[in-house]
Formats: structure tokens, sequence, C-alpha cells
């Protein structure tokens, strides 16, 4: 479905990341989330029973329930997630049911101006065209006072990766954040960063850079490589990218930062940047997917979307409203941990009564 089309009937929406949200309204939006039609229809379509309990019950349950019946990846990257077969009723089901929760139609900004532009990392091919949509916003109008940054890790890229990579013509890189760095200076027209810092710990999930090149026209762009959260458990996630970027700029309460990623993750990874950002910082959040009909991602790697990957990313989706869920009722902020690197300030944790 394209922008434009009638969404599916009950189609919940996305917890709200405007200004001024209180944390109870965050609330209200995900018990409103969580409890619709079509995420109720789908359990039940896969033999589940609805859980009991409170909110915090019903999402643990979902929990459970998706990592049974929905998790193909088994602690694999998504690359390397077995794709199930599924009769065409079914397919016909997760397909609607993705498209109600916000996964399948792009979305323009609703703004023509925010504080940042924020690029989240992924899969190689994705990089490339996150970072392509990136610029064609800027080409086409929006404004941006701040930075735009493009945030990875140096997770190591897999073969079917750099096969994509290599089948778009962009040169050999061996990391997301190469893949990233390699889009940037493409979309962007820039040669070598202005500003370069990190530090190489001889592994990965230790391991982190920012880059920050400064373009002829227009607002600078950051590349940034976090460290994991849990570095002895795993690599660096969305959320501790998010966190690490928020420790590295002048983030102010009411900023209105735009999310950029695919249609298929903005339910996730708008919870997630409401969990790390808007709830400890007070910024507002706004997160849309890449339109794949624009001209200017003409030749960049799209991979097909299959029943598998959504039901995979509904999944997602569902542990990062229990995250958020569980930020706003543990009475703690969820503030990125440890200290800023590059030394810029920010304006640190608001009061967690109101996202001002």
């Amino acid at each position: 479905m394209r922008t434009g089309e009638e969404a599916p009937r009950g189609a919940p929406a996305l917890p709200t990341g405007a200004a001024g949200t209180s944390v109870e309204a965050l609330a209200a939006g995900v018990r409103a989330w969580v409890g619709s039609a079509p995420l109720r229809d789908l359990v039940g379509h896969f033999g589940g029973k609805w859980p009991d309990g409170d909110v915090a019950g019903v999402l643990a349950g979902l929990d459970d329930f998706s990592g049974r019946h929905w998790d193909f990846r088994g602690g694999r990257e998504r690359p390397d997630a077995r794709e199930p077969a599924f009769d065409p009723a079914t397919a016909r089901l997760v397909l609607a049911t993705a498209a109600a929760l916000g996964m399948v139609r792009p979305a323009a900004p609703a703004r023509s101006r925010y504080a940042h532009l924020v690029v989240l990392g992924g899969l190689a091919h994705a990089c490339q065209r996150r970072v392509a949509y990136a610029a064609h916003l800027l080409r086409g109008g929006t404004r941006i006072g701040g930075e735009v940054a493009v945030l990875g890790s140096f997770r190591p890229l897999s073969d079917v990766e750099c096969r994509a990579l290599d089948a778009a013509g962009v040169a050999p890189c061996d990391t997301e954040v190469a893949a990233l760095d390699a889009a940037v200076r493409r979309e962007f027209a820039v040669a070598a960063p202005a500003e370069e810092d990190g530090h190489d710990a001889d592994h990965p999930h230790h391991s982190w850079s920012s880059r920050t090149y400064r373009p002829v026209d227009g607002p600078p762009v950051r590349v940034l490589a976090a460290p994991s959260g849990d570095p002895a458990r795993r690599r660096a996630h969305t959320a501790d990218t998010q966190r690490f970027w928020a420790e590295h700029v002048r983030l102010r309460a009411g900023d209105p930062v735009l999310m950029v990623t695919a249609p298929i993750y903005v339910p996730f990874q708008h919870c997630d940047a409401l969990r790390t950002l808007a709830v400890p910082y007070g910024c507002a959040i706004e997160t849309v997917g890449v339109d794949p009909a624009l001209p200017d991602l003409a030749g960049l790697p799209e991979p097909a979307l299959t029943p598998g990957r959504y039901l995979q990313e509904i999944r997602s989706a569902i542990r990062s409203v229990r995250a958020l869920h569980t930020a706003l009722g543990d009475g703690r902020p969820a503030h990125g941990r440890g200290p800023a690197h590059d030394g810029s300030p920010h304006a640190g944790p608001v009061d967690r009564g109101q996202l001002t």
C-alpha cells in the first residue's frame, strides 16, 4: 500500500512523540497500540489466547508468544533469519496486520523544519537508501537547525550485504558504519571529515567513532559508530546508537527530531526513540520510513519483504513497546549511561511528568 491509500480498519496509532506529551498520554498510547484489533486477530490466527492481566502482563505474554511463533532469527542477524512458509490466507493476514500497524506505507515528514535529522543504520543496503532519503529531504526543502546524525556501529557486514553493495556499485565496506560513511560521502558530496574522534578497543562491541562532515550547503553531517550497552553479550543495537548520539549532541527539551528508517521498522524504532530520547530529554520524536518509489533511490538495493520478515518486526515492535512501557512505569528515566566523549554539553534529562 502507498501513502494516501486507506489503512485497514482498527489501525492503531503509535504512541505520540509530540512535544508536550505527558507520560500518562504516552502510557495511554501504549495501551491503545497493544490492545488493537489487528494485533489481537493476528495472535488468534496463530492459535494464541490473548494474555490476561494489566498492560505489563499482556506485553509479557505477547513477548513470550511472539518468541515462540514469530522469531525466525533465533539470535542471528536479519539476513540469516529463516523464511517460513505460510498458506495464502495467513500471508494476506500478516501483510494486512503489518499495514495496520504502520509498517508498510511510507509517510512524508509532517514538518518543514527540525532541530536534528537522525538516520538509523541497519543492513548495508538500508544504510544506502536511508542516507539517500535524508539527502533527498534536504534537497526538497526540509530545514535542519542542528545536525544530520547517521547512527551505526562496527558490526561486521555479512557476505550477503557485501554482495548487495557490490551489485549497487558501492565500494567495498567491512562494517555497518563504513557503509553509512560511504553513503554520506556520496550523497552529500563530501570527501573527508572536518572533525574525527573515536576509540579503537580492538573489539566492535567496545569501539566507537565520530566523524563530522561539513557540506558546502546544509547542516553538518555526523557519522557515529556506537559501542554496545552490553558488550559482553551483544553488539550495539538501535537504542545504544540513539543514547550514544544523545550524549554527543546539544539536545534540548522540545527539540523536534526526525528519525529516518524503513517503514517496516518504524514502530519498533519509534518506540525505542521515545524511550531513549523523548522520555529522558523531553525532545519531540517523529519517525518516518523511506519511500521506495522515489526516483532518487533508483538503483539502490531493496530486499523483498516477506510475511516472515513482517512477523519478525511485529515481534520487534512488541518488545520495543514493552521496554517503553517499563521505562514509563518504573519511576526512572531511560537515560543513557556513560560520559559524552566529545565534550558537547546537552540539556540532560527532564522531569518525567511532561515531555516539554
